[in-house]
């Protein structure tokens, strides 16, 4: 069942998504290369905490951080460490969830470490398009899969897939809530859009093939070909009139 949210529940996410909005625009002067995937985490626990929210990752599912910080390959849940060090041309995606009076906010972004190479730039430039191509769609009236078919669509168009395994997602007093939000398929198809739902929509787009696998530790999803991934994301409300970004 896709829950609709009241004017005061929005309210809520919106602060929220506030905070978690303001992280990953802060990262951008953080990421730099020699800092560690844990340096990244520890700066969003700590913000997160001083305005009074709680990480809504750490400890969810036994996931042990407050944030997923993903280099290169990993496509999600990447897992912070103190020795995996960021180095000059890599990519990193970090993904934060933040919660406030029982509602939680979702997003991610990836970042450059430093001077990458112009296939990377347009990889993390195209991922972020597809967002914007899929949130056209996020209209009370519209079809789901219209926001799906939006994303493949633009990517495929560069030379890039949409993964499959992963998909974007309700959200409101759980992170992940109903409907499914793939970032693929074909337009018209399942429930339609109406005021008051609370999407988290997320593109994770891979510079080769969709095909993913889960590490060892069970949560680092990385690319099948060990190419690169990149992953945008915003919790969005569907209004009467243009989508509202929670967290941008």
């Amino acid at each position: 069942m896709i829950i609709i949210k009241s004017d005061q529940e929005i309210d809520i996410m919106r602060k929220s998504g506030k905070i978690t909005g303001a992280i990953l625009k802060e990262l951008y002067n953080i990421i730099k290369p020699g800092i560690s995937t844990m340096d990244i985490n520890d700066f969003v626990e700590k913000v997160i905490l001083k305005n009074n929210m709680i990480p809504t990752f750490k400890g969810y599912k036994g996931y042990p951080a407050a944030a997923c910080v993903s280099v290169n390959d990993e496509v999600i849940h990447g897992i912070p460490s103190k020795t995996r060090l960021l180095a000059e041309g890599d990519i990193v995606s970090v993904d934060v969830g933040c919660t406030y009076k029982g509602y939680v906010s979702d997003a991610a972004r990836t970042y450059a470490v430093g001077e990458i190479d112009e296939e990377a730039k347009r990889l993390i430039k195209v991922t972020e398009e597809s967002f914007f191509e899929g949130l056209a769609f996020c209209r009370k009236g519209s079809r789901l899969s219209d926001i799906s078919n939006a994303i493949q669509t633009h990517v495929e168009k560069a030379g890039f897939s949409a993964v499959r395994d992963f998909v974007g997602h309700g959200i409101g007093r759980s992170m992940h809530e109903e409907p499914q939000i793939p970032n693929y398929g074909n337009p018209g198809r399942g429930p339609r859009l109406a005021k008051g739902m609370t999407l988290a929509i997320e593109p994770m787009i891979n510079q080769g093939s969709f095909e993913v696998e889960v590490k060892l530790d069970d949560w680092t999803a990385v690319t099948a070909d060990g190419k690169l991934s990149s992953h945008y994301e915003n919790t969005v409300v569907i209004t009467d009139g243009e989508p509202e970004l929670l967290t941008l």
